[in-house]
């Protein structure tokens, strides 16, 4: 997962999100006098961080929690300098440039700020970056109303001055930006888009805080009912067993009866579905962990009012259509057609695969069952994944130890770029919890690539999934100086205990092999502007690589070069790896069913709205039927902790876009040899290195070849046929 706000004209459409010394050059505030006598250029100049980072991610400014109010002011007063530079600018490519300064002085700010309220255990720490984090927008109000700043981009875009191709293309994605803000309103609409960007910014912390705060929980009696292998994730709890008064200490421990509570969060949840073999602790930590939180009923709603009524004032007839109208896709209309069309594709091996878990069911349970529940299914498939391919999650599970995992990601980068990823040491105060390492990518000739961040246990008060946060975005500041990217990888694998080695069970590789997609995204991007610094693109691209990289996590030509057995050393074994694969396969569509659900319901709850008042748990109880195979349980209402419709409101789509981007690559280009140069010096001259800065289209035709894509009532969806080819599925339809 990317970690994106979308509350911004200036930033663009941000995609941090989600998952070392640090920075070798930046751009510093610098006090001038004569502002007319700037460059982008001249303001600019190397420091070492080396020898000068004794702040949090490496900026000395961050040594303490106040600093962030510093760091703020230092970057509304820079940007104060910019706008009085540009405003004397004839147009001209130095408009862009300057502009794209001011974007990267507050992204400093709102990447760093975001990264912290999201993972530092310090809670002064957090309170400050959530300050800056509310002060930084409300300047971005003011860039995003400045008629200077969008006459000086309008004029050197419209007047021929700009040389190259993505100084162009950066003018006009400012551009239209600054219009998506509203700056071409009159002044009572133009404050109340203002208002309502606000207000979305604040509806969705408060859905994500409400995530954390009410995870929900249900206590089990007795102990025995929870399989040893996921007690240790759960709290002990006791109670006092019927019967009379005893007066001896051992009668009266004897008079307590031991349980646990389940605490529902995701996670956890997860792992009591799965491995819980009593059917009614599955049901109840299921129905809780679905209802939570219900302050978030009264959340959502608002925040749809919101984003309605933001694309009503901006000219469009809903959310959806203002969301999709900049991407490949370009309208609502356009995926909803292609999500249709693909949910009639899968449908019929979806029910094909529930009846096989029906049938799984009654055997088990000696015909005496009454049908499958949603709580069934992941208890159920994976007994059925276990028993068809003789697999054990443990003795996967010993193959795959954190370590060799890290080296795993090394022996990639080396292997496809020629490139070297290293542990480096923290400076004092770098780090914001002592489980942080730091890592460089490094060329041997052309250096430092970029730095990452790992944060990858979970902790009380962490962010609790997994996701690529952007610190600091690359861009060129002079012809021999480049900014270097920076992201922080942030994932919730077990805390090790004691001296023993964590180890990752597969759905955790494949995630980190996920995270570093984006990652790499970040490092290798090559942009002249951090406009379009690597994930910084159109949605509907933007998790390709990542998706991408998860193939490198299942293929065993990839796995036999780090995944050793923790103590014995053996590599995992081909017909092991195999099984694996066989097993990924059993259950696709049923998977694949449930994305397309996830993408329909962001789509309908932004779309245009209906005559009568919304109910979200009826909209999605409906479309659950419509969409799936599996029935809904009624009372449950799992979308309001569906971190993704604040994340990516109306698109979630780009998922499943991105899959199929992901299949054709794979296929086309990498499956051959995976680990080979060639594939690599593809992977980063044709793709990585544009960031955004390309239009995804073209760079996709250019990568791979016209069939990658399709047109669709006036935009755009990808050409299916690798996916389907992959999942044993029917061939995609021809859009006209």
């Amino acid at each position: 997962m990317i970690m994106r706000d979308r509350i911004l004209v200036m930033l663009r459409k941000r995609y941090n999100g989600c998952r070392s010394n640090s920075i070798t050059t930046t751009t510093l505030p610098q006090e001038t006098s004569s502002s007319t006598s700037m460059s982008s250029s001249s303001c600019t100049r190397r420091i070492d961080y080396e020898e000068a980072s004794n702040g949090l991610y490496g900026l000395p400014i961050l040594n303490t929690p106040k600093g962030f109010q510093h760091f703020v002011d230092q970057a509304i007063h820079r940007s104060g300098e910019l706008i009085a530079y540009i405003s004397k600018l004839p147009p001209s490519s130095e408009t862009i440039r300057a502009m794209d300064e001011i974007s990267d002085t507050v992204c400093s700010v709102v990447d760093s700020a975001e990264l912290c309220r999201n993972t530092h255990p310090d809670r002064e720490y957090v309170e400050e970056a959530n300050k800056a984090s509310m002060k930084i927008y409300e300047y971005l109000h003011f860039l995003n109303t400045n008629h200077t700043l969008y006459k000086a981009v309008v004029r050197a875009e419209q007047e021929g001055v700009l040389a190259s191709a993505e100084a162009q293309r950066a003018a006009h994605s400012l551009r239209i930006d600054f219009e998506k803000g509203g700056i071409h309103l009159c002044p009572g609409k133009l404050d109340r888009v203002n208002q309502l960007n606000l207000e979305i910014t604040l509806l969705g912390r408060e859905f994500s805080e409400n995530v954390i705060i009410d995870p929900g929980k249900v206590d089990i009696f007795p102990n025995t009912r929870i399989p040893k292998r996921i007690q240790s994730l759960l709290q002990p709890i006791y109670r006092n067993r019927a019967g009379g008064l005893r007066e001896s200490k051992e009668a009266r421990d004897a008079m307590q009866e031991s349980g646990f509570r389940i605490v529902t969060d995701p996670a956890i949840l997860s792992s009591i579905l799965k491995w819980t073999p009593d059917a009614e602790v599955r049901k109840q930590a299921y129905i809780v962990g679905n209802s939570v939180p219900k302050a978030n009923l009264g959340v959502l709603d608002k925040l749809i009012a919101a984003r309605h009524e933001l694309a009503e004032i901006l000219g469009y007839k809903s959310y959806a259509e203002f969301a999709t109208f900049p991407n490949m896709a370009s309208s609502s209309e356009v995926v909803m057609s292609f999500l249709h069309e693909l949910s009639e594709i899968v449908k019929c091996r979806a029910d094909e695969e529930l009846h096989k878990i029906r049938e799984f069911k009654r055997k088990i349970c000696g015909g005496s069952s009454d049908g499958v529940e949603p709580w069934d299914e992941a208890y159920l498939t994976g007994m059925m994944k276990s028993s068809t391919y003789d697999l054990d999650s443990s003795v996967i599970a010993s193959y795959f130890s954190l370590p060799y995992c890290l080296h795993g990601l090394q022996v990639m980068v080396n292997s496809l770029f020629g490139a070297t990823l290293k542990s480096i040491p923290l400076a004092r105060g770098e780090s914001w919890h002592p489980s942080v390492i730091k890592m460089s990518l490094q060329h041997p000739q052309e250096g430092d690539l970029g730095y990452m961040y790992l944060d990858l246990y979970s902790r009380n008060g962490k962010y609790p999934g997994c996701a690529h946060f952007a610190i600091k975005g690359g861009r060129q500041l002079s012809e021999m100086n480049y900014q270097l990217p920076v992201v922080a990888l942030v994932c919730n694998f077990s805390a090790p205990y004691g001296s023993s080695t964590p180890r990752l069970n597969h759905w955790e590789v494949e995630t980190l092999f996920h995270e570093f997609g984006h990652a790499l995204h970040s490092l290798l991007s090559r942009t002249d502007y951090q406009h379009f610094s690597g994930t910084r693109m159109v949605i509907d691209l933007a998790e390709t690589p990542a998706n991408l990289f998860e193939y490198y996590a299942w293929d065993y030509r990839v796995l036999r070069t780090f995944a050793k057995h923790y103590s014995t050393g053996d590599t995992i074994p081909e017909k092991l790896v195999a099984s694996m694969n066989g097993a990924k396969r059993m259950f696709a569509a049923t998977e694949l069913q449930r994305q397309i659900l996830f993408s329909v319901m962001d789509q309908t709850l932004f779309g245009e709205p209906t005559p009568s008042p919304r109910d979200t748990v009826a909209i999605v109880a409906e479309l659950k039927r419509q969409y799936t195979s599996w029935r809904h349980v009624e009372g449950t209402h799992w979308h309001t902790r569906f971190s993704h419709l604040i994340n990516y409101g109306a698109g979630y789509y780009s998922y499943l876009y991105a899959k199929c981007f992901a299949a054709t690559i794979w296929q086309d280009v990498c499956v051959e040899d995976p680990l080979s140069r060639s594939v690599g010096e593809a992977l980063r001259t044709q793709f990585l290195q544009h960031g955004g800065a390309k239009d995804p289209s073209h760079l996709l035709r250019d990568f791979v070849d016209d069939g990658i894509l399709k047109p669709c009532k006036g935009g755009i969806v990808p050409n299916t046929s690798s996916l389907c080819r992959e999942l044993n599925l029917p061939p995609f339809p021809v859009y006209r």
